[in-house]
């Protein structure tokens, strides 16, 4: 059923992590499916922000990323050997479709926080994903 499964997780939330890796590593285990993992880091979101950090900031944050990655994976159970590592930075639902497109996933595996007001009106990442991706999707809460 799927060849390709994107998990996108938050390795600041490792709690919030768990159900949607579980969930990724049973489909993935069940369809005998490639696994990618990635993480997004945020970024500046304006450019004036960004100028008042050091050139070599946003390399130290990427290298933290990508090393909190790869400590998280290898902590996960049964998790494939050829599980594929990704660590993007940007807005975090389009950073995800990017890559999704990119790896041409069929499907993505999001988590789900408890809702707040603010996402009625702006939408969380999970939502989005949900909305604008043109693969399956299940959020996990």
């Amino acid at each position: 059923m799927f060849k390709t499964i994107l998990l996108a997780v938050d390795v600041n939330d490792p709690k919030g992590a768990e159900r949607p890796a579980a969930t990724a590593l049973q489909l993935a285990g069940a369809a005998g499916a490639k696994l990618h993992i990635m993480n997004v880091v945020p970024d500046f979101g304006m450019a004036i922000v960004g100028s008042f950090f050091t050139q070599d900031h946003n390399a130290q944050i990427m290298a933290e990323a990508k090393t909190a990655l790869e400590t998280w994976a290898k902590a996960l159970k049964d998790a494939p050997k050829d599980t594929v590592l990704h660590v993007d930075q940007g807005t975090i639902y389009e950073e995800v479709l990017k890559e999704a497109a990119r790896i041409k996933a069929d499907a993505i595996v999001v988590g789900a926080h408890k809702s707040q007001l603010k996402d009625y009106l702006i939408g969380p990442n999970a939502a989005r994903i949900a909305r604008h991706a043109q693969q399956s999707v299940f959020v996990v809460r």
